[in-house]
């Protein structure tokens, strides 16, 4: 395919209304390269409004019982013939309408009813831009598992985009093998723009949203956090995986095989460069850490038993009596005779008792406890691997804060640092971390 191919993604609150639309139509129009457009459906307007995609759930789920869906169907048609007109576009959806609504009285599926949404804002975009509407029921694949098929995907929708030039690629869903409807999970319209990335080869993935890129920080914490200029694939999934979000997490992947970058924009303030997501970022070698992140809700299991290190297959066995359970365990920090597992404090919920009666009975430890309240807060930047001392600045900030470390844990790699806190000194330490190094 043609060099200087931008696929480009815009989220619900890009789209909530005429204004909004209008916005993105510049954009688009403002950069040839941008020939692929991946729009999600209308998000909130303003405080309190509702998400179009939440009317979509509402008004099958009242079509399931039973029941008349004549004005919440009308309220959801309102807000698209509301975006056309605004936007004076010669185009009638009213034919559409009829069709999706009885879908919806016929039962048609709630991951059908869901992606109307993004169906219905690609059909305004496609018309508005002169692109072709391309269905992604026709070219994005899952598996009879409910599994996305991402080989099948991209072969066949690599081959099709070649004859557009041009187009509109709903998000958020595509099609199981017997032809009905299945979504990504929610926020996944990331995840069809980075699929169609990688379908078209592109140059960059422009994902717009409303904020102006990655900030090294909630800014619910830490006062105008700075913005992350560069971010690898790799520091984004871990302070992803902790918990900020901008970006769905999967949606890194289908880019990553193609090392296509990722920039995230902001549709409000398009004139911001954002955060460009790449797959090396060595020659940045100033940047010590790249992000904090972290989340409260975390228990840990400490395991007491003399000779531990020697007893072959102890730690198997600890995680086996989790596994058996369904829980999973997010870190493993250990000493010679003590092994402590963190997971998830929801996952206790009712089995407390007796995972330690299971651990007892299959590992007969000297002690065992489980301690909730623990927070876990990441720090992350490829630059601590080549910069001595980085890890006692960490701590130190944190020592000067007079708050009490629970847990340390440091992979081989040294991307990052995760230490462990009571949950209430949990921003406390979020703030110390960043002063330090910012």
């Amino acid at each position: 395919m043609a060099n200087n191919i931008k696929v480009v993604k815009f989220g619900g609150s890009s789209l909530a209304d005429a204004g909004q639309f209008a916005k993105v139509l510049e954009i688009i129009r403002a950069d040839e390269s941008r020939r692929y457009v991946v729009p999600s459906a209308p998000g909130k307007r303003f405080a309190g409004d509702r998400k179009v995609t939440d009317l979509l759930y509402g008004c099958y789920d009242l079509a399931s019982d039973g029941e008349s869906i004549d004005k919440e169907f009308e309220e959801i048609a309102n807000r698209y013939r509301d975006i056309i007109n605004g936007l004076g576009l010669n185009l009638s959806l009213e034919d559409e309408f009829e069709r999706i609504k009885q879908a919806f009285i016929h039962h048609a599926g709630r991951d059908y009813a869901a992606s109307r949404g993004e169906y219905l804002c690609g059909l305004i975009l496609a018309a508005a831009l002169g692109y072709d509407f391309v269905d992604p029921a026709t070219v994005i694949f899952f598996g009879d598992n409910g599994v996305f098929d991402g080989e099948r995907t991209n072969v066949v929708l690599r081959c099709l985009m070649a004859d557009h030039e041009r187009a509109v690629v709903p998000g958020f869903y595509g099609s199981m093998p017997n032809d009905t409807i299945k979504t990504f999970s929610r926020g996944g319209s990331d995840i069809t723009g980075a699929i169609v990335a990688r379908a078209v080869n592109a140059d960059v993935y422009e994902n717009w949203t409303d904020v102006s890129g990655f900030l090294m920080a909630d800014p619910r914490i830490v006062e105008n956090p700075k913005r992350i200029d560069r971010i690898t694939y790799r520091e984004l999934r871990e302070l992803s995986y902790m918990g900020a979000t901008v970006l769905h997490e999967d949606s890194v992947l289908p880019v990553r095989i193609a090392g296509i970058p990722i920039n995230i924009r902001n549709t409000n303030d398009p004139s911001a460069p954002g955060t460009m997501i790449v797959a090396d970022d060595s020659h940045d070698c100033d940047k010590i850490i790249t992000g904090i992140a972290g989340k409260r809700g975390f228990s840990v299991i400490t395991i007491e038993k003399d000779l531990m290190n020697s007893e072959l297959g102890f730690g198997r066995r600890v995680l086996e009596v989790l596994e058996k359970q369904g829980i999973s365990f997010e870190h493993l920090p250990s000493g010679i005779d003590t092994m402590s597992v963190i997971i998830a404090s929801s996952t206790l919920e009712g089995r407390r008792e007796k995972i330690i009666d299971e651990i007892c009975a299959i590992c007969r430890p000297d002690n065992i406890s489980i301690e909730s309240g623990i927070a876990l807060i990441a720090v992350v930047g490829h630059g601590m691997v080549s910069t001595k001392g980085t890890a006692a600045r960490v701590f130190g900030a944190i020592s000067k804060a007079d708050i009490n470390i629970r847990m340390i844990d440091q992979g081989s790699c040294e991307l990052n640092i995760i230490i462990g806190v009571n949950e209430n000194d949990f921003e406390g330490t979020i703030r110390a971390i960043y002063n330090e190094f910012v």
